[in-house]
């Protein structure tokens, strides 16, 4: 069980990023690349933040599942 708990973590941490990353172009912050559709428009703030939460999930239930 330690493998499953390993790659929750990994799954978890990549979530994470790439919802911050999304988030943060969704509101203009990070503009890259400069060609991106994503610049701007608030449903990826929405689709970011949604991913983020599940990574963040991830991370905890890897943490903090007994096995």
């Amino acid at each position: 069980m330690g493998a499953l708990k390993a790659v929750m973590a990994v799954v978890g941490v990549a979530a994470l990023l790439m919802g911050g990353l999304w988030m943060l172009q969704g509101l203009d912050i990070i503009r890259w690349p400069a060609s991106s559709f994503m610049l701007g428009d608030t449903t990826w703030t929405r689709n970011g933040a949604i991913l983020a939460a599940v990574g963040a999930a991830l991370v905890w239930f890897s943490r903090n599942r007994r096995a």
